[in-house]
């Protein structure tokens, strides 16, 4: 078989090599569900609309979060290594391509870990008790921008997609900053 039958052939939806790390992400991401929803399931009334369980789904937000802005970060590099002040700079073009490796093999995994905590805040916010303010209403249009993105990264891995991974990305984004520091 020669090479060009070998690409004819078709390939999974997810390259071979990130496959095993996706798919731990998935499971510790439906783990995290699993087990914080049921943790969730079991608090009593009272304890559902104190401080303390207030404090408890910002939690889970917190870490969506940082993981969020790790996944942000290879975008960020992508963006940092194409300056044009970074072209005479070798050992930082060097440094910052070993970073961007590093980020875009996380990519994926951390973007799925994150979801799940988000939803996992999302059924909180909703266990608490919704209210129609800016924070609630921030966040609920930034979980609707984000429903995309993780379908258009399906397609992103077919080049499929024209731009709408990044495209929804960055509007996910720019939301999830507004509802996170506003």
């Amino acid at each position: 078989m020669n090479t060009r039958e070998i690409k004819v052939q078709k390939q999974g939806w997810i390259p071979k090599k990130e496959r095993i790390w996706v798919i731990v992400a998935i499971i510790i991401g439906a783990s995290i569900m699993l087990w914080e929803i049921k943790g969730l399931l079991q608090l009593s009334l009272t304890t559902l609309h104190s401080k303390q369980f207030e404090h408890t789904f910002k939690g889970f937000g917190s870490n969506a979060r940082l993981a969020l802005f790790f996944v942000l970060a290879y975008y960020v590099l992508l963006r940092v290594i194409r300056l044009r002040k970074l072209k005479g700079q070798a050992k930082v073009k060097k440094w910052l391509s070993t970073l961007l490796r590093f980020t875009r093999k996380w990519h994926t995994p951390a973007a799925i870990i994150a979801i799940a905590f988000i939803i996992v805040h999302t059924v909180a916010v909703f266990m608490y008790g919704f209210k129609f303010d800016f924070s609630n209403i921030s966040g609920l249009l930034s979980l609707l921008v984000l429903l995309p993105v993780p379908i258009s990264g399906l397609f992103r891995y077919q080049r499929m997609d024209r731009k709408w991974h990044l495209r929804s990305g960055v509007a996910f984004a720019i939301l999830f900053l507004i509802h996170s520091f506003l």
